[in-house]
């Protein structure tokens, strides 16, 4: 028997994460990534224990490793639950390394929120897609 039907295990609708009013929009070019992104990964399995929720914004990542006159590192997010979030950014970042990030959740409120990058790899030409895992979970983002 010859199979002609590919098959593909379908991915359960994402929920999402409401965007506060006041959240700037992304730039075309990250829009233009998150998408492309988000498009390659029809078909695949769900591998996290944690669903995320799709969530869109401008974030900035300070490193503890950084120098003091270091400007911080601008990320674009993906998706967030209370675990983590993942993102991309123009900046090749250091696995391993613990920060600070600055971000709008979803009630509106700017939050500090201590971290530590899980992952950054090239996802296109000067894009690179990553995810971080915060360091105590954050009710902000409960899926």
């Amino acid at each position: 028997m010859i199979l002609t039907q590919e098959l593909t295990i379908p991915r359960p609708a994402r929920p999402y994460l409401n965007l506060p009013d006041d959240a700037p929009p992304l730039p075309a070019e990250a829009e233009m990534i998150l998408s492309a992104i988000e498009t390659g990964q029809f078909g695949r399995q769900e591998r996290r224990c944690c669903a995320r929720a799709s969530y869109r914004v401008g974030a900035t990542l300070r490193l503890f490793s950084d120098l003091p006159d270091t400007p911080p590192w601008t990320l674009y997010t993906r998706d967030a639950n209370a675990r983590g979030l993942g993102f991309i950014t123009p900046h090749r970042l250091p696995l391993g390394y613990g920060g600070v990030l600055e971000i709008i959740v979803p009630s509106g409120m700017r939050r500090s929120i201590p971290c530590t990058l899980l992952r950054c790899r090239e996802a296109a030409p000067q894009w690179y897609e990553g995810s971080l895992y915060f360091n105590r979970q954050q009710v902000d983002f409960v899926v």
